[in-house]
């Protein structure tokens, strides 16, 4: 029997996962990593060290935990956050940390810069996307404007997922999926780059070559062999954003299939018939030719978890903190006795594209506990959530089936709060590696392994989640957003003073 190996690079964490031809886990490795923050609104992380040093600690004990030969290796895939974007030098080397995704949102000037000089309707025509601090383009921009000896030092712009597969096989490639995120280069209509919108910033030989997600990349160098402990040849695809191997985890396959990712990010993917321009959304082709997503995402969810466990549960033993602080939330009433979370502690990403959005505790008294408070907060990322969902319905995008996976969804309060506000069932399937996982099952299609719907077969649902009380949230839910509508100038205001 031959295996597939999947790791996939997190904000936090790092996991990998070597599966047989059935879909069994052989077994699986994990490791942490810091979210680096140099100022308010700058995310990063150091490429060389949390991305492929992950990748390699990982690997290594992959195969030293399974006993199994790495020549027995069938093919490698990987994802990792995106979409990030890390210059590197001719030799491919990194020249800085890499910026994250929309969680960093130091291009806002720019951003507000090149939607005025190209134009909204433009950019959401040609690029399917309005610009926001998840689109790369700008990040760019930045570069080429505040690090102008390192922009001039540089070969390549890189995501995540592409360093990993340049150190892996030395291609520089990129799938068309995470592509569509580097507005305002990439052209949604021609599936290509593009240049004339913003011309004079880059040109074609920056960017890297582009590809279907399960396309293979390339074969691992002996260089990467002696590393990581992969045997010389196997075969690398070009991956993906670590979303949308999570989503293939779980099996969302057809059209009206979304899925919520609860990670540190909330992340949402949904199937299309056909391409759905509305800016509030982003859109990009999935990781097959001919195939349509429409794309949601908070800023700050398992983000807001950690940082509220770092500053209010001090007390606790680290390695139960959260279960302490779940139990405490659970003994809290629906709404939290009166109090609202707005999550925006990194900005906002959809529905609002609110870079300069602050979080707010509202409604404070003297007889509210942590408990309170922690319900609370999980709460306002449901209803962050749950604005996303009215989102889609609104356009007529109505989710057929919600497929839910992350580490999130091991807190029962959380899950049950996004079933409630949101109004929806959310489907659970036995398997929750999540990104890894996707990752493996697509090196066995990409090696002609199995078929797409074989998924069902290695990951069957096994419950659901069903909105039992939504009555609770239609009063606070409409607070939430006159809460963020009645204070927002109060949070830019204060984001100038910073």
């Amino acid at each position: 029997m031959s295996y597939t190996l999947g790791v996939d690079i997190g904000t936090f964490e790092s996991k990998g996962v070597l599966v047989d031809g059935d879909g069994r886990i052989v077994t699986s490795a994990a490791r942490p990593h810091k979210l680096l923050v140099p100022q308010a609104g700058w995310a990063e992380h150091r490429a060389e060290e949390d991305w492929w040093g992950d990748f390699v600690y990982i690997t290594k004990e992959l195969l030293r935990t399974s006993g199994i030969a790495a020549d027995r290796i069938a093919a490698v895939a990987t994802s990792a956050i995106g979409p990030c974007m890390l210059p590197v030098d001719d030799d491919g080397r990194p020249l800085m940390n890499g910026v994250l995704y929309g969680v960093d949102t130091r291009a806002a000037r720019e951003i507000d810069e090149l939607t005025a000089s190209i134009g909204a309707a433009t950019i959401l025509a040609r690029c399917g996307n309005a610009l926001t601090s998840q689109s790369v383009g700008p990040k760019i921009l930045w570069l080429a404007r505040n690090r102008p000896d390192l922009f001039a030092k540089t070969a390549k712009i890189l995501t995540s997922t592409s360093y990993v597969t340049f150190r892996l096989t030395g291609a520089y490639v990129i799938d068309h999926y995470t592509a569509a995120s580097f507005s305002p280069f990439y052209d949604v209509g021609r599936l290509d780059w593009a240049f004339d919108m913003a011309p004079g910033i880059i040109g074609p030989d920056h960017l890297p070559r582009l590809m279907w997600s399960t396309g293979i990349a390339g074969h691992v160098t002996a260089a990467a062999a002696a590393e990581t402990g992969l045997a010389v040849g196997t075969p690398v695809t070009c991956g993906t954003i670590d979303a949308a191997a999570e989503a293939i985890s779980v099996g969302l396959r057809d059209p009206g299939d979304m899925m919520m990712m609860y990670g540190s990010t909330i992340f949402i993917i949904q199937r299309t018939e056909a391409r759905v321009a509305d800016a509030r959304l982003w859109y990009a082709p999935w990781l097959f030719p001919g195939e349509h997503a429409s794309m949601a995402g908070l800023a700050t969810s398992g983000t807001l978890t950690h940082w509220f466990r770092d500053q209010f549960a001090r007390d606790l033993p680290a390695e139960t903190a959260f279960a302490t602080l779940a139990a405490e939330a659970a003994a809290s009433p629906k709404a939290a006795k009166g109090l609202l979370v707005l999550p925006y502690f990194s900005g906002e990403r959809t529905p609002i594209h609110d870079p300069k959005a602050k979080g707010a505790i509202f409604g404070l008294d003297l007889t509210h506990e942590r408990g309170d408070l922690y319900r609370a907060t999980l709460e306002g990322i449901a209803h962050g959530t749950a604005h996303v969902i009215d989102t889609f319905r609104e356009i007529g995008q109505p989710p057929a089936r919600i497929l839910a996976v992350g580490g999130g969804t091991k807190n029962a309060v959380w899950l049950q709060a996004t079933s409630d506000i949101g109004r929806i069932g959310q489907i659970l399937s036995g398997i929750t590696l999540g990104a890894s996982y996707g990752d493996a099952f697509l090196a066995a299609v990409a090696t002609g392994r199995v078929e797409r719907s074989d998924i069902s077969r290695w990951n069957p649902p096994t419950h659901e989640v069903a909105a039992t009380d939504a009555e609770a949230y239609v009063a606070a839910h409409t607070q939430f957003q006159r809460l963020y509508a009645q204070t927002r100038d109060i949070a830019h205001a204060l984001g100038e003073t910073r």
